[in-house]
């Protein structure tokens, strides 16, 4: 019986928590196993009373138990961990460093920005998420667009989401594949369609708990959706972000192409490295051969001609024409990139995530978390959170 019940415990042990998308035994979170005859008793600990992943992780567990040559039925015991056991888990979870993403960091940081809202800036970096997150890259997104969030619309996350706590480390929802935390997450679920009227100070202080509190665990890649203009949050993201990648998105029109490159220039004297140009609303190819520019044409060229200053070339990564489909889907919840593939929109923006996701790590300036003797850190383990 005694190998019979290593087996379970083995087989319990690599199930995965659904929120924290770690195996339970690494968490741990298995408490017994014992084996009579073909019965395997579990106990279980769970994170925190009320678990919303407490359902599935009994299901996953019996499952498992009953995979085992020889165990007929599975008696599982749920309870809940200790503050002080899960204190040390939570402080596993978080890792050593203040910021996940800062300049050690291996993790690609991507901030999507434009001069103007109405572009299409949310969707771009919505599609982009998923279309890495389907290439097999581990992807994170923060909306740092505190006064429009649409990133959980766009990914489809449920408008009264919540994201769990667990001892202050929040855990992000996921959709498609991609980790996802945005301020509509946190407020109360009658002002969630409301406005948040917050100023400078307050705007850095969440979007350092962003990059801090939320456990994204080992991510390869981190999209910032940032918000239009450069202003506060711009500035916010220079300082927390030193070396996050740049991605400008903008429109055919002269008007948006004129400040979206305010936007690029801003970027690169905060010291981060303009990549490319995304021009949205692009002409479409009409059925009849003919050729919709409603915005006119040329936007998206000029401002990479304008941001190629220096030796630094600034490249045109796509044209995404304009699309009942992209804009359909968006509304939906379910990324054109996934849901039409075949539509122009998403041809051009999975395109531009296969430019992107090529383009390798810079470990330029950067120091690896090397001591003697010593293995690398986890690229992205959580970080210490601000007091409130």
């Amino acid at each position: 019986m005694i190998a019979r019940a290593d087996a379970v415990r083995e087989a319990v042990g690599r199930i995965r928590d659904p929120e924290i998308r770690r195996p339970i035994a690494e968490l741990d979170m298995v408490d017994s196993v014992a084996v009579e005859g073909a019965v395997a008793r579990v106990g279980l600990s769970l994170t925190i009373t009320g678990c919303p992943a407490a359902d599935r992780i009994e299901a996953d567990a019996r499952a498992a138990a009953l995979a085992v040559p020889g165990i007929d039925a599975v008696e599982l015991t749920i309870g809940v961990m200790a503050p002080a056991r899960r204190a040390a888990l939570v402080e596993r979870l978080r890792g050593v460093r203040a910021n996940p993403f800062g300049p050690e960091s291996l993790t690609r940081v991507i901030a999507v920005t434009s001069g103007k809202g109405g572009v299409g800036k949310s969707t771009v970096t919505a599609n982009l998420a998923v279309a890495l997150a389907a290439a097999g890259r581990s992807v994170g997104v923060v909306d740092a667009d505190v006064h429009g969030f649409s990133i959980p619309g766009l990914l489809g996350i449920p408008a009264d989401t919540t994201p769990t706590s667990l001892d202050g480390l929040i855990l992000p929802p996921v959709a498609h594949g991609v980790k996802a935390v945005s301020i509509g997450m946190f407020l109360p679920p009658n002002d969630r369609a409301g406005a948040v009227a917050w100023r400078g100070p307050m705007l850095h202080r969440t979007l350092n708990q962003f990059l801090t509190d939320v456990h994204f665990g080992d991510l390869d890649v981190l999209l910032v959706d940032s918000p239009p203009g450069t202003g506060d949050v711009a500035i916010s993201l220079g300082q927390l972000l030193p070396s996050a990648e740049v991605l400008v998105v903008t429109t055919p029109q002269s008007a948006a192409a004129e400040v979206a490159v305010r936007s690029g220039l801003v970027a690169r004297r905060l010291g981060q490295r303009v990549i490319g140009v995304v021009e949205t609303m692009s002409p479409a190819a009409m059925p009849d051969g003919t050729v919709l520019d409603l915005f006119g044409s040329g936007g998206g060229a000029a401002v990479a001609d304008r941001l190629s200053i220096e030796g630094e070339l600034v490249p045109l990564l796509g044209l995404v024409p304009l699309s009942a489909a992209l804009r359909r889907d968006g509304d939906a919840g379910v990324p054109v990139v996934l849901h039409d593939p075949a539509d122009p929109a998403a041809v051009a923006l999975a395109a531009i995530a296969a430019a992107v996701g090529s383009r390798p790590r810079g470990l330029a300036g950067r120091s690896l978390p090397l001591q003697r003797g010593e293995m690398p850190l986890p690229r992205a383990a959580s970080a210490v959170p601000t007091d409130d």
